[in-house]
């Protein structure tokens, strides 16, 4: 069995093949989501605790959470189950699919490290990988520099170094950041706002003098209407 062991503290990862069964037969029958200590895969795992998070087959099934059978299912699947991705809104597939709990059968297991043992595992705990991107909305940009809102965080963007290669010069990249509110962005408010209100404004103004116009033009009809009327009283 593979064992893809993860350490989100050091944002380092290992993989690991174990041949001999008895030594993973702690995991046997355990389910997705359950912590497991390391007892029977050697001393130098002596005190890890093991979290597992998900696993293949021998045939490459993947192993879906919720679903409560030591073997293979065929279930109707869509874009919210999850193993399976539609290529258009409301597509449905039955597919196949392994239960999460854990048999003889599983030749991968995906496992995040809980608590950490007494003894280094060389490739993993003791080596550490810093994470290349770092936070692009300026709220929390703010809260990883503990900066106030009246400091401009434009300068404090992690940005990302990328080597140079055959075919580009070496270059660094930055995130463009979400929710900034400059005085552009301030200026370009009240100058939206404005238009509105002179929008708003303008049509009040042409609807009063429609309003005064039709009432003229009704004024003057009803003149006309006397007028006419009266000529006909005076001819008979």
């Amino acid at each position: 069995m593979k064992l893809n062991i993860a350490y989100p503290v050091n944002g380092s990862q290992k993989k690991i093949n174990i041949e001999d069964k008895n030594k993973v037969r702690c995991f046997m029958e355990k389910r997705i989501g359950q912590e497991v200590e390391a007892t029977t895969l050697g001393d130098e795992f002596k005190g890890y605790v093991f979290k597992i998070t998900g696993g293949n087959d021998t045939e490459g099934f993947p192993m879906m959470q919720g679903v409560g059978a030591p073997t293979r299912v065929r279930l109707l699947l869509d874009g919210r189950s999850g193993c399976f991705n539609p290529s258009r809104d409301g597509e449905r597939k039955r597919k196949s699919v392994r239960g999460c709990i854990v048999a003889e059968d599983i030749a991968s297991l995906q496992l995040i490290i809980v608590k950490k043992g007494d003894a280094e595992i060389p490739g993993l705990t003791d080596v550490s990988f810093p994470a290349s991107k770092g936070p692009k909305r300026a709220s929390n940009i703010r809260k990883l520099f503990k900066l106030s809102k009246d400091e401009d965080i434009r300068s404090f963007v992690i940005r990302r170094e990328l080597p140079a290669t055959d075919k580009r010069k070496a270059k660094s990249k930055a995130p463009k950041i979400q929710r900034l509110v400059t005085h552009t962005t301030v200026a370009r408010g009240k100058a939206l706002r404005a238009k509105k209100a002179a929008r708003h404004t303008k049509a009040s103004n042409e609807a009063a003098e429609y309003a005064k116009l039709v009432a003229q033009r009704q004024q003057a009809k009803a003149k006309r209407s006397v007028k006419v009327s009266s000529k006909k009283v005076v001819a008979k």
